[in-house]
């Protein structure tokens, strides 16, 4: 397969859409968020992270203080997009966001 080849079928593969979270194991604060790209979501959290400009600066304060080593970058669930009419990923990413939220019960003191 040739090169042009390989890049029209990467281009064409679709992403898994889902939800994540960002996990600090030794005091169990969380960032739980969706991406309809997930995987590439949590590659840049970490890339912002390591770096020291991710946004959210208690949860890189806490990434400077405890270290790499005490997070966990999880995919917690992913989405399928339908082809049907209608059909909203972003609604959908909410909703499916949400209902981890509440799986997971995390406490406000508990959140980043």
């Amino acid at each position: 397969m040739d090169r042009k080849e390989m890049k029209r079928q990467y281009k064409e593969t679709p992403r898994p859409a889902g939800v994540y979270r960002i996990r600090n194991t030794r005091t169990g604060k969380a960032s739980v968020g969706a991406s309809v790209n997930v995987q590439a979501m949590l590659n840049r959290q970490r890339a912002q992270l390591r770096t020291g400009a991710h946004p959210n600066r208690a949860l890189q304060q806490d990434w400077n203080a405890d270290g790499a080593d005490a997070f966990t970058f999880e995919v917690l669930d992913t989405l399928t997009p339908r082809d049907e009419p209608g059909f909203d990923l972003d609604a959908e990413l909410r909703l499916l966001e949400e209902l981890w939220l509440e799986k997971l019960a995390l406490p406000e003191a508990a959140r980043y």
